[in-house]
């Protein structure tokens, strides 16, 4: 156990900052824009699914839904040249939105075949009606992206929240970004797509990033490739220790004189346990946990002075994926009615952490559960002496047990558990 407090010392860099701390001391009241990701516009996508999404979204109190714009969808043949069921989808989602008082945040991806820097090979066997592997490879001129979300802009800016350029291309799988010298083409379809969507409407937040990893070393090559000023807001997309990944990336801003807000516009967890251990490289949970980190992260954020928007991913369950708050059939699961709670009470209370303790084989075993989404860093005193503290992450249950080290004994301790994101001040302790 000393070895592996040692260890996990190293992840000391994730605790709390300044940062972290102006999180807490947030206002009483949150602006922070909340909601879900919707149905995306398709090759076979029918406008009667954009009024269910949004009358979904609207019994959910949500501000806000984030939808997929697949710009080889919308521009299969030629640039300006718009496809019609495409649009018209799209037509009805934004009207549905405005109508309910949602903004929408359009992410924009998915290069068409003429359009498309893929090699010779992909662009042989590309089709302007489905999709394929040289969708992902970004546009060889970045300018004829730019045209296009320029014209989202023109059609619909007022009733936007905010256009994200293009999806994940820090995603190692390469399902959204491909190819070589990704920052610096990432960096060039930035610089070439705010001036563009500015012009056509200079009320519309401009989103970069759309980033996965945490540890900042693909932000650090975008600021490298000269992304400053392009950009409203940061995207984010994180599933695992959502907390704790949100502070890490926020530092990495601050160090690199960076203080756009964030948006978090895709996070959640599928409720495909115990049928699946792992779905979409997450770990399943249960329906009733799905539903309570829900709650808890929400509610974490909402007294954050740094995270614009929360966007749940996603609406609805499909055969693949149980991330939804229904199930693919429209049945509402536990997380409907905590999603919604979470929307209309988003300072309410977060899960408190728990602790007990109990002897076992010459060990004092420290057990408990806390809320969802950061480290957790145990302490153990002997009178106002700190003896020994690990940092551990909860399991998938959001419970921990942990074996104290046989040296500290097992009686006259003091043991005191908490979350970084939350801080020392919401603690559990017990004697022993």
């Amino acid at each position: 156990m000393v070895a592996l407090a040692l260890a996990l010392c190293a992840l000391g860099f994730l605790a709390p900052t300044g940062v972290a701390g102006r999180a807490r001391r947030a206002s009483a009241s949150s602006s922070m824009l909340v909601g879900v990701n919707v149905v995306n516009a398709g090759y076979s996508t029918v406008p009667a699914e954009a009024d269910h999404a949004i009358a979904v979204a609207r019994s959910l109190h949500a501000s806000v839904v984030r939808t997929d714009i697949p710009w080889a969808v919308f521009e299969p043949l030629a640039a300006e040249h718009v496809a019609a069921g495409p649009l018209a989808f799209e037509d009805r989602l934004l009207s549905d939105a405005a109508a309910a008082g949602i903004r929408v945040i359009m992410d924009v991806d998915d290069t068409p075949c003429w359009a498309s820097s893929a090699p010779s090979a992909l662009l042989a066997s590309c089709s302007p009606y489905r999709e394929s592997g040289a969708n992902a490879w970004p546009p060889g001129n970045p300018a004829d992206y730019a045209t296009f979300v320029a014209y989202l802009a023109s059609r619909y800016g007022a009733s936007l929240a905010a256009l994200e350029v293009w999806n994940e291309p820090d995603q190692s799988n390469e399902d959204y970004f491909a190819g070589p010298s990704k920052a610096e083409r990432y960096a060039a379809l930035l610089r070439a797509a705010y001036p563009a969507i500015k012009a056509a409407d200079p009320s519309v937040p401009v989103l970069a990033g759309s980033l996965v990893g945490s540890n900042g070393a693909f932000l650090r090559l975008l600021y490298a490739a000269g992304i400053k000023g392009y950009y409203d807001g940061l995207a984010i997309h994180f599933y695992t220790l959502t907390l704790a990944a949100v502070r890490s990336i926020r530092e990495v801003q601050i160090a690199n004189g960076d203080t756009k807000p964030l948006w978090l516009d895709e996070f959640g967890w599928s409720s495909c346990w115990p049928r699946q251990r792992i779905q979409q490289e997450q770990g399943c949970v249960t329906p009733q946990i799905q539903a309570r980190n829900l709650t808890n992260t929400i509610r974490a954020l909402a007294r954050s002075s740094y995270v614009a928007a929360a966007v749940a991913y996603k609406l609805q369950d499909s055969s693949s994926e149980d991330f939804g708050l229904i199930s693919a059939g429209g049945a509402r699961k536990p997380a409907f009615a905590a999603f919604a709670g979470a929307l209309a009470s988003p300072l309410g209370s977060i899960s408190a952490v728990t602790l007990s303790l109990r002897r076992r084989a010459g060990h004092v075993i420290a057990s408990g559960s806390g809320p969802v989404g950061d480290y957790m860093r145990l302490e153990v005193l002997r009178g106002k002496l700190l003896r020994y503290w690990v940092l551990f992450t909860l399991n998938r249950f959001n419970d921990y047990s942990i074996a104290l080290p046989a040296v500290l004994g097992t009686h006259g301790l003091r043991v005191r558990v908490f979350q970084y994101w939350a801080g020392p001040a919401n603690d559990a302790q017990k004697k022993i």
